[in-house]
């Protein structure tokens, strides 16, 4: 696509945005507890002039695991699998010590956490540090001294991971693991907790949607709901396989940043109205379906071309010490966009092994890179379908170097992590 004719399309998509703000509704009946939750854009961090250090840290401690999940990363790729040393470790607490507030710190990235043999004491040098601490996990390694090391090393909140509702559901993702067992660890988790309140830690869902597991959706808000969950986050998953390209539920919004709806599809176009009246007295879902919902006066910004790393001031790092800007980066993959197999490469900054985090965090390449990413300026490669410079993320035809954004599916709305 010629870059002349991408920003006409471009300008188009925003155009018939502005119309009203567009927001889908979804409201499924009888879980009147939930509400539906549209991230707001973060607090407006210009991260290339400032702040002096990072806000958010992802740490990645391992990119082992336990599993063989169908949804997996590790499906398409070569790469050696390893565990954080405590030195490098070391060094992202010195990092943590150089942050001007505090910081959030998250274990996770692409592996179990919980196969790391030292991560409770990883979870209480951070806290010692001042950190806010979460974890995502399978649930399957949280074992009752896991989970007393945990809650005893202060950890903030515990992400559980639940792509399905039944045990054959689940077990058709999980490859490996088995509902019950996990259900059994989150809810003695839960009574291990510190009454109080607000219990700490506090637990969070995350459900990966796909056209196999969305009909389980309502059952996972209803465990959510018993297993006193204070979040539940629901992405889409990523087509890392050719087996998962039929299986995205947004085919039709990677080829227009402004669909909400088809063109046919007639608006409703509702006030400013309380969300509890919605849930209670609105019909069902498949009556909201007919219609493309708009909020009126809903002054939340579009959900796409927005890094949600770089706006919250976030850094991610590798179990082997590498720095990258974002979970995207870390490691090369293959995904699929547009049914064509995409490879995204990885960018790494520089390693802790050498530098300090802080220092990282600072240098001319890597400021750019965040001046660039919050501009935006990237060709739009998930509406394009065509060019083969959307192949990689190496360049695109608006003249930009690698790493190019324009086919990052975090970017568009598409994913999002804790």
């Amino acid at each position: 696509m010629r870059r002349e004719s991408a920003e006409r399309k471009g300008r188009s998509d925003l155009a018939e945005g502005a119309r009203g703000t567009d927001r889908g509704v979804g409201i499924p009946s009888g879980h009147a507890p939930w509400h539906a939750h549209v991230p707001a854009r973060p607090r407006q961090i210009r991260a290339g002039a400032s702040p002096s250090a990072p806000a958010k840290i992802y740490v990645e401690v391992t990119n082992a695991c336990n599993l063989a999940c169908r949804t997996c990363i590790r499906n398409v790729w070569q790469e050696d699998t390893g565990f954080m040393a405590m030195e490098i470790f070391e060094r992202i607490l010195q990092g943590l010590r150089g942050c001007a507030q505090p910081c959030t710190l998250s274990f996770g990235g692409f592996g179990e956490p919980l196969f790391h043999p030292r991560i409770h004491e990883m979870v209480a040098s951070a806290k010692q540090q001042g950190a806010n601490v979460e974890l995502v996990t399978n649930g399957t390694l949280l074992n009752e001294e896991k989970t007393g090391d945990l809650i005893a090393a202060g950890l903030d909140r515990l992400w559980i991971s639940l792509d399905g509702a039944t045990p054959e559901s689940y077990a058709d993702v999980r490859l490996g693991a088995a509902l019950p067992e996990v259900l059994a660890n989150v809810r003695r988790f839960v009574g291990m907790r510190v009454p109080r309140q607000s219990p700490l830690p506090e637990l969070g869902i995350i459900f990966v949607a796909m056209k196999r597991n969305i009909a389980d959706l309502p059952k996972v808000m209803a465990l959510a709901e018993e297993l006193d969950a204070a979040r539940l986050l629901v992405t889409n998953v990523i087509p890392h396989t050719a087996e998962l390209r039929d299986e995205i539920l947004y085919a039709k919004s990677l080829g227009n940043n402004g669909y909400y709806g088809a063109a046919s599809q007639p608006k409703l176009i509702l006030p400013r109205i309380d969300a509890h009246a919605l849930r209670e007295h609105a019909p069902s879902g498949r009556d909201w379906a007919k219609w493309e919902v708009q909020l009126s006066g809903d002054d939340r910004p579009r959900l796409h071309n927005r890094c949600p790393f770089i706006e919250e001031g976030a850094q991610a790092v590798r179990w082997d010490g590498g720095v990258s800007p974002c979970l995207p980066l870390l490691h090369e993959s293959v995904e699929y966009l547009n049914r064509r197999p995409r490879i995204a490469h990885s960018w790494i900054v520089g390693n802790l092994g050498e530098y300090g985090l802080i220092d990282l965090w600072h240098r001319p390449e890597y400021g750019a890179f965040r001046e660039r990413v919050w501009r935006f300026d990237f060709a739009p490669c998930t509406l394009c379908d065509g060019c083969s410079l959307s192949e990689s993320n190496m360049e695109d035809c608006y003249g930009n170097t690698f790493p190019t954004c324009g086919g990052c599916l975090w970017a568009q709305g598409f994913i999002q992590c804790p």
